[in-house]
């Protein structure tokens, strides 16, 4: 189980004139998982947590409080200035992004009901590392579409479950264009824009993680938990799309309605005001964030973050449940494909939003 509390020594006069600027910007947040001591610190702009606020005494990280630092400094060299994205984000409309809602597919084949079943396995096991109570639980039967529980979480166990969900997410979009590039150049055939989307996605994961992983800094409890997970993970992975990318890719849209599930919950619990400090008006999300996303003034709060995470799941979801829908071997990738002028219901592109649950093949190819 996790719990959390703001380190004592942090709150002290002495402590906080000693190290003064250093820990100014930051709180710390500890946390006990699976028995295990670990600790987390949590970095979210100039607002700090009572001491009364986190009820637990046990420590989480295995980082000494001297050594708190920001992740990813700038580099300073003599000629680059910066290095921009390899693939710039496109953005979303107000709309696009308060539209979104959890939505599940049923499983229509035995493949379907297999990568449901893993899916849900994954995610019984997640939920017991990163600590949810059963009071915390919504209700199991809609466990991908129910957003309420009895009790909400705590910011910290949210950082500690967006890590460690987000450090795993990133993998299957490099695992499918990798096979699906080293196939290309095998058979010496055109891969007709499968690689390019599936690569994109798993550099969009990525950048879930340094959005979070600016907000907060894993102990080596964490760390080890995410090596052994992203290890079992990426050769399952390799394994299961050489076998069946039709099953595999299923699996993800699946994995991806559960990621649509957890960030909607956690809006809905920052709208009820259950997360003080990331309501607090002086919490900055982090300029990584607000680069990346192209964030306007006045919409670069936390929930405004967790809007742009979010449709970006919604759009892995469809597009993974639409790419199993298809010919693996044949079919174009109808995301990246111009239609022609003809094509009943289309104009120019496939607009992932429209369609939660995937399109059938008949709908994007014909």
């Amino acid at each position: 189980m996790i719990s959390s509390r703001v380190n004592s020594k942090l709150c002290s006069p002495k402590q906080v004139a000693q190290f003064g600027r250093v820990l100014a910007p930051y709180h710390q947040v500890q946390l006990s998982a699976l028995g295990s001591s670990v600790r987390l610190r949590a970095v979210g702009g100039a607002h700090q947590v009572p001491c009364s606020y986190y009820p637990s005494p046990r420590h989480f990280s295995s980082t000494s409080v001297a050594q708190l630092r920001d992740f990813f400094p700038a580099k300073e060299t003599a000629y680059i200035r910066q290095t921009p994205p390899a693939w710039p984000h496109h953005g979303y409309t107000e709309e696009e992004m308060v539209s979104v809602v959890p939505e599940h597919r049923p499983p229509n084949t035995v493949g379907d009901w297999l990568a449901w079943k893993l899916v849900r396995m994954c995610r019984w096991a997640t939920d017991i590392a990163t600590g949810i109570r059963p009071k915390q639980q919504v209700d199991k039967k809609n466990p991908t579409t129910a957003t309420s529980a009895e009790q909400p979480l705590t910011e910290a166990q949210w950082l500690v479950r967006f890590i460690f969900l987000e450090s795993i997410a990133g993998v299957p979009g490099m695992v499918a264009g990798m096979l699906r590039h080293l196939g290309s150049l095998r058979r010496l055939k055109r891969d007709n824009g499968w690689i390019e989307t599936l690569l994109e996605e798993s550099y969009n994961e990525r950048m879930h993680l340094l959005t979070f992983m600016k907000m907060s800094e894993p102990g080596w409890f964490m760390k080890t938990m995410i090596m052994g997970a992203q290890g079992v993970f990426f050769n399952a992975l390799f394994v299961s799309y050489l076998i069946s990318p039709k099953i595999t890719h299923r699996f993800v849209g699946y994995l991806e309605e559960e990621a649509v599930h957890t960030y909607t919950r956690c809006i809905r619990e920052i709208e009820q005001g259950d997360l003080p400090k990331w309501s607090a008006p002086n919490f900055r999300i982090p300029e990584l964030a607000v680069g990346y996303w192209h964030m306007p003034e006045g919409k670069r709060t936390m929930k405004d973050l967790i809007l742009y995470i979010r449709a970006d799941e919604a759009v892995h979801r469809s597009v993974n449940h639409t790419l199993s829908n298809l010919n693996q071997n044949e079919d174009p990738n109808p995301f990246v494909s111009d239609y022609k002028a003809d094509a009943d219901g289309h104009m120019h592109r496939v607009n992932p939003h429209l369609k939660p649950t995937g399109y059938e093949r008949s709908e994007v190819i014909g």
